[in-house]
């Protein structure tokens, strides 16, 4: 079964709807290891109401913390330590999307980050919107985690920007599954529309 690492270029480049996207197109599994703030209406509840497979399971989340901070600084405001060893992907025989929080090199801790969360076999899903600084911040995370041994794919958000988006496929050689357009609404239903047209590049790279 395939493991799905969700992670941006920053935050607020729509990772979170991306996710429920490939939750939906996968009937997968979903998981959130680190929660910062917003816990009553966290990015578990927002996929919960958008995704309407009858197969997804919504996994707890390792740590969920009260302030919508960097994790490491909103856990020291709730007198924590994440340690990595806490965090332990759920059990399940089915496809799993996993969130991060941030971008890759969001610190979790002292000493560990975002990125120290992606295992070797997870595939890596990086959501890139456009925005001025985004292709710095997009040739970046690639970088990394190229670097790191991954094969990332990139899944675009937002309006089409021709001239980001040209230059960053060329630089990087990168996979593209395809695009998450501006939405008015964001429902299940429109969830389960950009679901469908996803899967194909799904099929096309194997990953369902």
């Amino acid at each position: 079964m395939t493991r799905v690492f969700v992670t941006g270029i920053s935050t607020e480049v729509g990772k979170t709807m991306a996710a429920a996207v490939l939750t939906e197109a996968l009937q997968a599994d979903y998981w959130k290891p680190v929660q910062a703030g917003d816990l009553e209406n966290s990015d578990s509840h927002k996929i919960r109401k958008l995704v309407s497979n009858s197969r997804t399971v919504i996994h707890p989340n390792s740590y969920a913390l009260n302030t919508p901070m960097s994790p490491h600084a909103a856990a020291e405001i709730d007198q924590v330590t994440i340690d990595l060893s806490q965090i332990v992907p759920p059990r399940t025989d089915n496809h799993l999307v996993i969130e991060g929080a941030g971008g890759l090199l969001v610190p979790l801790n002292q000493k560990d980050t975002i990125l120290d969360l992606i295992r070797p076999e997870y595939e890596v899903v990086v959501v890139s919107r456009h925005y001025l600084g985004s292709i710095n911040h997009t040739l970046l995370t690639l970088r990394v985690l190229k670097e790191k041994g991954f094969r990332p794919y990139i899944l675009f958000s937002g309006n089409r920007h021709p001239s980001t988006e040209g230059i960053i496929r060329t630089k990087t050689a990168c996979p593209v599954l395809g695009r998450i357009e501006e939405q008015a609404v964001f429902d299940k239903t429109v969830v389960r529309s950009l679901a469908e047209n996803l899967q194909p590049a799904l099929r096309q790279y194997k990953l369902m």
